[in-house]
């Protein structure tokens, strides 16, 4: 892998065309849109990209495009994860083959393995060769892990990163202490402090509707433009609020809908957005 795990990755949306199929066209206008402006990463295939209702054959052709158009020039992590040791290192190998230079896992939800199962697990997958960003998020999963035990499962061989989705920056902190692979933050609304506390960056959903800034954040801190930094993520922060105040990525598509990007279709059992729309939002940063 020659990939680092820094800055603003991309939890890509897929696009549905008014026939429900995946619209193809509209995908590679969005992977582009990321690209030009200046991405550190593509995670296609994750929860904001609906992978529970897509087919493996639609899996496979988004991150076979995301691939394509990256072209080596920012690393491309693929969503992997399932409640099913097995089924998650078959879809690990399948990912491997389409060229990704990583696997995201989540840690297996509804089944809540215990620690000895979690660790097997891990390790089960990570022998696939696959490098692996693992993903705790409990508001999915339906279990919080230990910081320190976190920490731990990082630490296993063939971990590369992990991303981070309690929400809670002295989470975050405390998996930082236990180990050396890059933290990201997997919630928008936190990932500035998680960065100042020596976190590696996010896999973000508002990079989806607001790339530019999103990754203009991320810069000023390192760049130590640290009133920069905090003034666009104040301007982003609104947005960032619509953005979780119904189930991802229900309203990451109206707001993309409105920028004339994609359709607002979610595939079911999620349904349209019945917050009002963002469209003020969306002119306050220039987006409309």
């Amino acid at each position: 892998m020659t990939h680092s795990f820094h800055g603003i990755h991309t939890a890509l949306v897929t696009p549905f065309g008014e026939d429900g199929r995946v619209d193809v066209s509209a995908f590679e206008a969005l992977v582009q849109r990321q690209l030009d402006a200046g991405i550190h990463g593509l995670v296609p295939c994750g929860t904001t990209g609906e992978t529970p209702t897509l087919t493996r054959e639609e899996q496979d052709e988004l991150i076979a495009i995301a691939v394509r158009l990256a072209d080596g020039k920012v690393p491309v992590t693929a969503g992997i994860g399932t409640n099913n040791t097995v089924t998650t290192i078959e879809r690990a190998e399948q990912v491997k083959a389409l060229g990704v230079d990583a696997g995201l896992m989540t840690f297996p939800y509804y089944n809540k393995p215990n620690r000895t199962g979690h660790i097997a697990h891990v390790k089960a997958v990570a022998a696939t060769g696959l490098p692996l960003v693992l993903y705790h998020v409990p508001g999915r999963t339906g279990q919080r892990l230990d910081a320190d035990f976190v920490a731990e499962l990082c630490n296993i061989e063939g971990v590369v990163a992990v991303k981070e989705a309690t929400g809670d920056v002295a989470f975050g902190t405390q998996v930082m202490l236990g180990t050396s692979v890059p933290v990201l933050s997997g919630d928008d609304f936190t990932f500035l402090g998680l960065v100042a506390q020596g976190g590696a960056g996010c896999i973000s959903v508002v990079s989806n509707v607001d790339p530019v800034r999103t990754v203009a954040i991320y810069e000023h801190y390192r760049a130590a433009r640290i009133g920069e930094a905090i003034k666009e993520f104040q301007a982003l922060f609104p947005l960032v609020s619509y953005l979780f105040s119904e189930s991802n990525p229900v309203p990451a598509k109206a707001a993309m809908s409105q920028m004339g990007l994609c359709r607002a279709d979610c595939r079911l059992p999620l349904g349209f957005m019945q917050a009002p729309e963002c469209g003020d939002i969306l002119t306050s940063l220039g987006l409309a």
